[in-house]
């Protein structure tokens, strides 16, 4: 296993060796104004290529927990800006910005008549409460497995939509009703997401740092289930970071896998108490960044001047 992993390496320093070449006769060949980049290993040539050859590096970090190839860029970066707030980063400030992440202008705060359009457009009664549960756009056994375990308790408590991914969306389909008002299974939404989260009364998630702050815009009642064996914990301190402010409920996975109960417990406390979910709702609301794009190319353009 060692040798697999040294080996893995070896071959892993030797691309980025051969990435850095090839993009350093790219950019002298292009002579960029501004080179920016948004993370992963994929980056790191292009940024050191840029530092080589003096030109203005503007990076950006959804996660709160930066990743390797940004936090060797920072070192260089012009300018660097964050998905999260400034606090959660230990970049230097004079050069940081909290932007935020943009995102697509349907994720808003839906109104009433929206709500309810957005209902009977997926099929849903207007007056059931809605539980969307979705593990990003692979899905999440561990969540769509103790979805279906509890699938009757839910169903006494409203209507569900579960986003399950293609890879156990036929196994899913045999242990689930079919689709009708109560419940749906879907393998993926390529369109009308932002509808579908819109029209809940909660939605389960993962936390993925884009998919929060689309929740964060539609003021949605919101559950995080992160996934704690991804790279680096990042979707635990994603979550931290909006647990913090009261903004989010957490459910943490192996206990819900050990207890599936505390999902539709979790679900209940938000649904039983609409006072304290809607203070839940507006506090993760002052997350939203809608103007985000237009702050992340005033910087990247003010790197030029």
């Amino acid at each position: 296993m060692w040798a697999e992993l040294v080996l893995l390496n070896l071959r892993d320093s030797f691309l980025v060796v051969i990435g850095f070449l090839q993009s350093l006769s790219m950019l002298i060949l292009w002579r960029p104004d501004v080179v920016f980049t948004k993370g992963g290993y994929v980056c790191l040539p292009v940024g050191l290529a840029a530092r080589i050859l003096g030109i203005p590096l503007i990076i950006h970090d959804s996660d709160a927990h930066p990743g390797l190839t940004n936090r060797i860029l920072a070192k260089w970066a012009s300018g660097i800006a964050t998905g999260a707030p400034l606090e959660y980063y230990s970049y230097p400030k004079s050069i940081s910005r909290y932007i935020g992440i943009p995102i697509a202008s349907e994720f808003h705060l839906f109104s009433e008549s929206e709500r309810l359009k957005a209902r009977q457009q997926w099929g849903i009664s207007p007056d059931a409460k809605l539980i969307v549960a979705t593990g990003g756009g692979l899905g999440a056994t561990r969540i769509n497995n103790t979805v279906a375990e509890v699938l009757d308790e839910l169903l006494k408590i409203g209507s569900v939509i579960l986003i399950a991914g293609a890879a156990q969306y036929d196994e899913l389909r045999s242990l689930t009703p079919q689709n009708d008002d109560k419940f749906q299974l879907h393998a993926f939404v390529s369109s009308g997401m932002a509808e579908l989260l819109g029209a809940a009364d909660v939605v389960l998630a993962r936390a993925g740092a884009t998919t929060i702050l689309e929740l964060a815009a539609l003021h949605k009642p919101t559950i995080l289930i992160p996934n704690a064996k991804l790279t680096g914990g990042h979707q635990l301190k994603n979550a931290a970071v909006y647990a913090d402010a009261r903004a989010v409920s957490i459910l943490n996975e192996d206990e819900m896998v050990k207890k599936p109960g505390l999902l539709v417990e979790s679900i209940k406390t938000i649904l039983d108490n609409p006072k304290e979910s809607k203070a839940m709702a507006e506090r993760f609301s002052k997350f939203a960044r809608p103007n985000a794009a237009a702050d992340m190319a005033d910087m990247i353009i003010s790197a030029i001047k």
